[in-house]
């Protein structure tokens, strides 16, 4: 059985909810926000522009994006 080593720059974020890895991402012309959701794997990254994004944008418009079944749970598969 090989052991894993950590990480030291990831953490995990979660709530009754969710549960997600986030880390920094040096590999690219800058650095970048690592997510990735610990139950499907899948990952996004968001580059600085995209943070500064999400810390002006509307509460209307972040409530519309916390919606389950807007994106997560649909049956297109996307």
């Amino acid at each position: 059985m090989t052991a894993t080593v950590p990480d030291p720059q990831e953490r995990i974020v979660d709530s009754e909810f969710a549960q997600v890895r986030v880390a920094f991402d040096d590999t690219g012309r800058s650095t970048r926000l690592r997510l990735e959701d610990a139950k499907t794997g899948r990952v996004r990254f968001l580059d600085a522009l995209e943070l500064e994004t999400l810390i002006w944008v509307a509460d209307e418009r972040i409530d519309a994006l916390l919606d389950p079944s807007a994106d997560r749970w649909n049956t297109r598969g996307d």
